[in-house]
């Protein structure tokens, strides 16, 4: 007999299987959505790079950024947020780390700019 649980959350809708001990996850295909001025980012963290910077797609669901930082004390949360600030020309207060506080998948919120748009469109032209 299969049970299923839809999660109530925004991003993934999770389905488990208690007798198999299965879990699917469904994703939504874009890495970013944007809602009422504000975009939130899925991304897929790497910490001691040998600099910060964008690198390719993560699936269909994140976008994957090379860290500088170390993963350690929060560093490499803290360079996410220098590196986006300076990235999309937002103030580092208004980036929000929505989830993964200790996770390599992360969904980060700030408010859109003309540059996130610039960034973005990039991707869709490709």
């Amino acid at each position: 007999m299969r049970h299923e649980y839809q999660s109530k959350c925004k991003w993934p809708v999770i389905m488990v299987s208690f007798r198999y001990q299965e879990a699917a996850i469904k994703r939504s295909k874009m890495f970013y959505e944007i809602n009422k001025g504000r975009v939130t980012l899925r991304i897929k963290a790497q910490p001691n790079a040998s600099r910060s910077e964008f690198c390719e797609l993560y699936g269909d669901e994140a976008i994957k950024i090379r860290i500088k930082a170390p993963a350690v004390e929060g560093a490499a949360n803290k360079e996410l947020v220098k590196f986006l600030s300076k990235s999309f020309k937002v103030p580092k207060s208004e980036i929000v780390l929505q989830s993964g506080q200790t996770s390599k998948i992360k969904i980060i919120a700030f408010p859109l700019t003309e540059k996130f748009s610039q960034w973005v469109a990039t991707y869709k032209d490709s």
